[in-house]
């Protein structure tokens, strides 16, 4: 007979009570209890069942021969029954086939769909150890970081976020119930053409068995610059304009030392935002810049970070990071003629984050600054492009190598030829290297036998917003 539905012809043992029929009939009258059980219990009961019975019936008669005259009705009886099992046998062996057949192929098609969420999704969804090494990151982070993931995983999360911006993100996070998660924090990541993202980041923290924190996991998307007339755009001008008349940015220093001698020598401006909401200094600047009020954050930076550097020491230098656009702005030559501290104590590091379209007009901007004693150096050089760029074109006084060279230094052959390289161009153009990301001492011994001229980061010294550090920095000495 045929099928109402497919029209073909179906099979007998589909409509023939049989075994099979049988025992879902059982199946369905036993307690809810038991129907649970999975169908490998049930096997492996069965095949027990048959395993006890075949030995209570064979075994004795082997070691009794005079049991099998007597009782050979009895023993033909119970093969009978332990016969009559195989069906179960059967039947619960192909059950439990289908069952995990039908598994696989859920478990396959949950996998694929999770893995085109991935691929589709915005979010790039990543995963952190203790130590800060990457050990999950999705296919969104080609177009985030121009990392693929195979190349995030096993790196440290530092080749595409600050750790420290992310530590500042942290702590000025409004306060929540539950302290293990994170949200709304706006970071910046580094693209690996040496560009910037802003991107949003959420997350939590991940507990191993014994309570303690393993680790972090979390997503991060991109955030789309906002138009003009866009609220977000209204928000952000609110929230700089704000910062003018109170004391909303400050400024905390960063030292580096001498690589020869362990002294420090200069002093690098970090602008700190003590009421942020999750919002990192780079990520400040970037909003800023969105809405067309670089400028204004930039200089009100900078006026900042000239009034509190006058409590540094006298013999030490100030570096302070200007991009490219604002280093046209007449206020910038105002601001430091007016600050206190000395032009020939100040190095203007000029920054990324913007374009020169015209290496000339910003060259004789910068020709008065220099004539009054203010040096010029390049920051994240070797991050990109652009930096490379700016050394050609603007010949600067000093060279700060980027992290991403100096992270893994001394066991990195190429990080080592690439600032061996920079090490001879700077020589060449009589210009100091200073490397900066400095974490370890193994770092710190290869840039030092490189020959680069000083050096800053971690392992060096932290930024700090305490003036008895300062202090302290016209005797300090190199670690160790």
């Amino acid at each position: 007979m045929p099928d109402p539905v497919t029209g073909k012809a179906r099979n007998r043992a589909a409509v023939t009570p049989g075994t099979g029929q049988l025992l879902r009939r059982i199946r369905e009258v036993l307690p809810t209890g038991l129907r649970r059980i999975p169908a490998g219990c049930w096997l492996a009961l069965v095949v027990l069942a048959e395993v006890v019975l075949a030995l209570a019936v064979r075994i004795p008669s082997l070691f009794a021969p005079d049991i099998r005259g007597g009782t050979a009705g009895r023993l033909w009886a119970l093969d009978i029954v332990a016969l009559s099992l195989l069906p179960i046998v059967v039947f619960a062996a192909l059950q439990l086939y289908q069952q995990r057949k039908r598994e696989r192929a859920q478990a396959s098609e949950s996998s694929g769909y999770i893995e085109k969420v991935m691929r589709t999704s915005r979010e790039w969804l990543w995963a952190v150890d203790a130590t800060g090494t990457i050990t999950f990151s999705s296919p969104m982070c080609e177009q985030l970081t121009g990392y693929s993931p195979s190349e995030l995983v096993g790196s440290p999360i530092g080749l595409v976020l600050d750790p420290a911006d992310l530590a500042a993100a942290l702590k000025s996070q409004p306060v929540v119930e539950d302290e293990s998660t994170f949200t709304g924090l706006v970071l910046v990541c580094r693209h690996r053409d040496g560009s910037r993202v802003l991107m949003e980041v959420a997350g939590q923290t991940v507990y191993g068995a014994d309570g303690t924190g393993t680790g972090f996991e979390g997503t991060a998307r991109a955030i789309d610059n906002p138009s003009s007339s866009d609220g977000a755009a209204e928000q952000i001008r609110e929230r700089v304009t704000a910062l003018v008349p109170g004391h909303g940015i400050v400024t905390a220093f960063q030292p580096i030392q001498c690589l020869s001698s362990g002294n420090v020598v200069g002093a690098e401006a970090l602008s700190r935002f003590p009421l942020s909401d999750g919002t990192t200094t780079e990520a400040w600047f970037m909003q800023a810049a969105s809405v067309g009020m670089e400028a204004d954050l930039e200089l009100l930076a900078l006026r900042t970070a000239l009034r509190t550097a006058a409590r540094l020491p006298r013999d030490i230098y100030l570096a302070i990071n200007l991009s490219p656009g604002v280093c046209l702005d007449p206020r910038v030559l105002e601001a430091i003629s007016q600050g206190d501290i000395h032009p020939s104590r100040l190095v203007i590091e000029v920054t990324e984050r913007q374009k020169v379209d015209d290496y000339g007009q910003l060259l004789g901007v910068l020709e008065p600054l220099r004539s009054s004693g203010v040096r010029v150096a390049i920051d994240d050089a070797g991050a990109g492009f652009a930096s490379m760029q700016h050394i050609v074109q603007l010949k600067p006084d000093l060279i700060k190598l980027d992290r991403a060279i100096i992270r893994d230094i001394d066991s990195d052959p190429s990080h080592r030829a690439l600032g061996a390289a920079m090490v001879g161009f700077a020589a060449e153009t009589a210009a100091l290297l200073v490397a900066e990301g400095i974490e370890t001492a193994a770092e710190l011994e290869a840039v030092t036998s490189l020959g680069m001229t000083a050096g800053q980061g971690y392992f060096l010294g932290r930024p700090t917003l305490e003036p008895r550090d300062w202090a302290r920095w016209d005797k300090n000495t190199r670690p160790g």
